[in-house]
């Protein structure tokens, strides 16, 4: 099973999912910040932190899988469900299989569309550098997931994200990348689903095209978008505003698309 950990006794689960090259321990910024009505079930993906690799490939339904095998096992029905990057991508697919577990869905960093033919190209020709030269993979894209404009200020989480980045078992990462090629585009999710999404993104996102998320998306009333003055991470760039906007929303309500 996956390697997991579960804090406090709020009566509402939000299960969190950490992107690619990342563990549960990116967390650790924001939850002192989310509410205490949460009980907090962070996961480690197949390949990531202390979870085993479980084959030349993981596809985001493989994940989503496991992720539920802890669910069962903590007896846990219904959830919210935020996934950053690779865990968006994963929760899109769990939404996919598992719908009726969901109370909601947030896309953390991340897109419902699958990779583009110039993304698909990109992840192909990382194979090669992640199995043979994985620290040089990791020390060169690591610092472009930040925002440019603040680089300095956040020199330390990029030291931290770099550290983390290169914990990660490179053969559970190559799975990775093989499997995010793979994905199919996942809009009928944000069309058909009814429990509520909540999408946070970044104005400085190089990882994830932020305009096109976001002007696609439904326009219906169970969907949220925030955008926020950030790269990719804003757990460990905007950890207060993040947690904050998560407690709102999927606790409470606020006006649809308010751009920070």
């Amino acid at each position: 099973m996956l390697n997991f950990e579960r804090k406090g006794n709020g009566k509402e689960t939000l299960v969190l999912l950490h992107g690619f090259m990342e563990n549960l321990s990116i967390w650790s910024d924001m939850e002192p910040h989310l509410s205490k009505d949460f009980s907090l079930l962070k996961i480690d993906l197949p390949g990531h932190g202390q979870s085993e690799v479980l084959g030349e490939i993981h596809t985001m339904e493989l994940m989503a899988d496991e992720v539920k095998k802890v669910l069962d096992d903590q007896n846990v029905e219904k959830i919210h469900l935020l996934g950053h990057s690779m865990g968006g991508y994963t929760s899109l697919a769990f939404a996919e299989k598992y719908p009726e577990f969901l109370k909601s869905l947030t896309l953390f960093f991340s897109t419902y569309f699958a990779d583009d033919e110039e993304k698909k190209q990109q992840r192909i020709k990382s194979y090669r550098i992640i199995k043979d030269a994985f620290a040089h993979y990791a020390r060169a894209g690591i610092p472009n997931l930040f925002n440019p404009n603040e680089r300095d200020i956040l020199e330390g989480k990029i030291e931290i994200a770099l550290e983390t980045a290169l914990s990660t078992n490179n053969m559970g990462a190559l799975a990775c990348v093989k499997g995010m090629v793979e994905r199919t585009d996942k809009k009928h999710i944000m069309q058909n689903l009814e429990a509520k999404i909540l999408v946070l993104a970044g104005k400085h996102d190089n990882a994830v095209k932020t305009d096109i998320t976001i002007k696609n998306l439904p326009d219906r009333t169970n969907i949220k978008s925030y955008v926020l003055d950030c790269g990719h991470n804003g757990h460990w760039e905007k950890p207060g505003i993040c947690a904050e906007i998560i407690n709102t929303e999927l606790l409470h309500n606020l006006p649809k698309k308010l751009v920070l």
